[in-house]
């Protein structure tokens, strides 16, 4: 199984791409970037993806307010943010959470005590395109389902997945044709490439 998530969605074309190349979640970041939508942006677009796709909140370091209107306006399926985050927030029944990690964790906290759990591994800063410690990733990859993240494009998705074998893959800068702007002919490529490289390991 390949699960493809493609993030920083600013528009509906980014949607429509994103749900035509067949991915299994779509992002929209609410905090300080070039791809920064508001809750209520983020629903509206998200609304043709609504069982079709997961619907992602990606957030970090966002104050209770601040994180209480996205559950509240956009309704996420699931909520990414920084671990250290997760530590004290309450979060609706019903969203999953995605624990972002940039290097081995020091310890062994309860939200990483499960398998099973999701874990997005991302590089030393979201949305700049720098490529994640995929050494470090590959570890973890042996013991979670962890999604990498970090500077993936369709020309080293393949390399990234032979050599992490992760549960899944994400993609935002390196499907853009400009800052914020994402490109569907490369959404395509992506999807279609990190599917052959899933397919060649199993």
């Amino acid at each position: 199984m390949a699960f493809i998530k493609i993030c920083g969605i600013t528009d509906s074309r980014a949607v429509d791409a994103a749900l035509a190349a067949g991915a299994d979640a779509i992002g929209f970041v609410f905090a300080k970037s070039v791809r920064q939508v508001t809750p209520a942006q983020a629903a509206q677009l998200a609304a043709p993806a609504r069982g079709r796709a997961l619907c992602v909140a990606v957030t970090l370091h966002p104050d209770v307010a601040a994180l209480q209107q996205v559950f509240d306006e956009f309704r996420p399926d699931v909520w990414q943010s920084d671990l250290e985050d997760m530590r004290h927030a309450v979060v609706p029944a019903g969203v999953t959470v995605w624990p972002v990690l940039r290097a081995m964790p020091g310890e062994l906290t309860a939200s990483l005590q499960r398998p099973d759990q999701p874990l997005l591994f991302e590089g030393p800063r979201s949305g700049t395109g720098e490529v994640a410690d995929w050494s470090t990733a590959r570890l973890l990859a042996s013991v979670h389902r962890l999604i990498l993240a970090g500077g993936l494009s369709p020309a080293n998705v393949a390399e990234a997945i032979s050599q992490v074998n992760p549960f899944g893959v994400d993609v935002s800068s390196g499907v853009e044709e400009s800052p914020g702007r994402k490109s569907p002919a490369l959404i395509e490529s992506f999807a279609t490439t990190a599917r052959a490289a899933f397919a060649r390991l199993a």
